[in-house]
């Protein structure tokens, strides 16, 4: 992709998720319903990203759309 994600924070979200939910993590950050999708990416290249929990628990959905390890912060924030 040659086109760079809009930044919707430069923090992670921290999101309770539920066993077996699937959840569409917004990868565009265009999203007015950050961390998820809610359709904005249509107008570009961008696709949301599928991510279905393993377990009830809270996990770190990426704010700043460049994470290596997408959906989820790898922390990749503290260096923009």
């Amino acid at each position: 992709m040659t086109e760079t994600p809009k930044i919707a924070q430069k923090a992670p979200y921290p999101v309770e998720v539920e066993a077996g939910k699937t959840y569409f993590w917004c990868q565009c950050g265009l999203s007015e319903k950050q961390p998820f999708c809610d359709g904005s990416h249509k107008s570009g290249p961008f696709t949301p990203v599928k991510y279905v929990a393993t377990e009830s628990r809270r996990v770190f959905f990426c704010g700043c759309k460049q994470s290596a390890n997408k959906p989820l912060c790898d922390g990749t924030h503290k260096s923009l």
